[in-house]
């Protein structure tokens, strides 16, 4: 059974102590970009290089007084720096740090689920592979419906996560922004040219236009991909979870040595990390709402977002990245049952070839409705009378009329239906 859970990879980017540090390294970028068009001496920033940190425990105390993190930020440092404080924030605005350190936080974030998603579709790919012919039954409605594969069900799950994948590539492109135009993004105090330095720096474009703050509908537009991620994979764990209950048992995910399924029954063995992901993509999409909620605030900026974005990014972040990795540990340790999967293909006598049977009887000449009607009379008898599904059509003289035993014999092969599998695999990439 895989472990494989980053949480304290992920956990470290929304950590205080790496967005002081990121704070601090934009503000000295500013001043190098400052010193470069002469407005700050070479060596004063070369001196606050030098001297420039803060003291977590320091900013918290100011912060007290101050109402205002980066007020409190900028004072810690400068404390630090001394005389050649003065030079330090120029020109800048609170949001011209914070949201381009945020920048950087979501595209660190989004390296770690797209490095998760490629971690999960080799394990799929894998296991598509080994199962690419073991035959089960297809269900419609939660109904048996015709054959299909295993693999075949994989093989879905690499295809949509492949799509999560570029969608979440182009999303972070989209959210790999930061600016430095000031006050109400109009560059009043400061040089356009120290932004593109910033970002250039930074591996961020810089945004066209902003006002305060960088429009919210990027964040979004992220959010909403994470949410689609999340729902991608409770698909995927309602499948197994479905597939693991005990009348169907064709799937089932890793139950580890030691592991116990319920504090009453001995016996139990539930998909606990399958509800669990199921869970969180519910929390995900919550967050996508809020959001979306950001999107519209007051003139050039006010703060609702603020207070929002300090819960959710870290949240649905650490959620997905969490969610990606316990499905990687399902997936890689997903115990498969073909003997179960053959028992549930003829649990129905034979019923899931009537398609066929039907195909057959048209080609022979009849109307669809009226062959429509003859194999649904074979089925109900099946259904009612719990005999075999040929034998039914057997029974039946008005079939025999168009259709002889060596013929339905051929159309009840299993064979059949699985023929086109290679073709799906090559479309699918595998």
């Amino acid at each position: 059974m895989i472990e494989r859970y980053s949480l304290p990879r992920m956990s470290a980017i929304w950590q205080e102590e790496f967005k002081f540090k990121t704070m601090l390294a934009i503000e000295i970028l500013a001043l190098e970009a400052l010193a470069k068009q002469k407005k700050v001496p070479l060596p004063a920033v070369k001196r606050i290089k030098q001297k420039a940190k803060f003291n977590l425990k320091q900013i918290k105390k100011i912060e007290e007084k101050t109402q205002h993190d980066v007020v409190a930020f900028v004072t810690n440092v400068a404390q630090y720096i001394g005389k050649d404080a003065k030079y330090l924030h120029f020109g800048l605005t609170s949001s011209d740090i914070l949201d381009t350190t945020l920048g950087l936080q979501l595209k660190a974030a989004a390296d770690i689920l797209i490095d998760d998603i490629k971690q999960l579709l080799q394990v799929l790919a894998k296991k598509a592979k080994i199962y690419k012919d073991t035959a089960c039954i297809g269900r419609t409605h939660g109904v048996h419906a015709e054959p299909t594969t295993f693999g075949l069900k994989l093989a879905l799950m690499y295809d949509e996560m492949q799509r999560n994948l570029a969608r979440l590539k182009l999303a972070k492109e989209e959210i790999s922004v930061g600016k430095a135009s000031g006050a109400v993004g109009t560059f009043a105090n400061i040089d356009p040219q120290v932004e593109s330095y910033i970002c250039k720096k930074l591996g961020l474009k810089p945004a066209k236009i902003s006002t305060q703050i960088i429009q919210r509908d990027i964040y979004a537009v992220f959010m909403a991909e994470l949410a689609v991620v999340g729902a991608s994979l409770e698909k995927f764990a309602t499948e197994i979870r479905h597939l693991q209950r005990t009348e169907v048992l064709e799937a089932e995910e890793p139950f580890g040595k030691g592991q116990k399924g319920s504090s009453a029954m001995p016996h139990k063995r539930n998909p606990v990390i399958c509800e669990r992901i199921c869970g969180l993509a519910r929390l995900l999409r919550g967050n996508a709402l809020a959001a979306m909620e950001n999107i519209a605030l007051w003139h050039e900026r006010d703060i609702s977002h603020s207070s929002v974005e300090r819960v959710i990014f870290p949240d649905s972040t650490l959620a997905l990245d969490y969610m990606l990795n316990k499905f990687i540990q399902v997936i890689s340790g997903l115990n498969v049952y073909p003997e179960h999967m053959m028992a549930n293909l003829i649990k129905t006598r034979g019923l899931i070839f009537s398609q066929r049977v039907l195909l057959a009887l048209m080609d022979k000449g009849l109307p669809r409705p009226k062959a429509y009607d003859l194999v649904q009379r074979s089925a109900m008898k099946t259904w009612k009378e719990e005999i075999d599904f040929k034998d039914s059509l057997l029974f039946d003289p008005e079939v025999l009329k168009y259709l002889s035993e060596k013929e339905l014999d051929n159309i009840f092969n299993l064979n059949y239906y699985l023929r086109q599998v290679d073709k799906i695999f090559n479309r699918v990439g595998l």
